[in-house]
């Protein structure tokens, strides 16, 4: 077990060690660098939405938004068979019937 604590230290240590190597940027430099970051996150997010705006208006002008008209069709003009519960169990008991007699011959 002593074992183990010791590699948690070495690697805490070496951790350290190298932290110590890096050379960090100075308060004005993280300044610059700051400003310039976010001014480049701001340019492309403007340039993303002019192109957006700009795509979605050409689409529309050239009617790729539009929906097609369809004539509604009425309930007369589509043909839709009325069964009863009764002719369906007519026609289950015949069709019943004829499996019967094709099974026995």
């Amino acid at each position: 077990m002593a074992k183990f604590f010791k590699m948690i230290g070495n690697t805490f240590n070496g951790v350290r060690l190298e932290l110590k190597k890096v050379i960090w940027p100075t308060k004005e430099k993280l300044k610059q660098t700051s400003v310039v970051c976010l001014a480049i996150i701001l340019f492309f997010a403007i340039f993303f939405t002019v192109i957006g705006t700009a795509s979605k208006w050409g689409l529309e002008k050239i009617g790729f938004y539009d929906v097609p008209t369809t004539t509604e069709t009425t309930a007369a003009e589509v043909a839709v068979p009325e069964t009863t519960v009764a002719e369906t169990a007519e026609e289950t008991t015949a069709a019943e019937t004829v499996a019967e007699t094709s099974a026995d011959a």
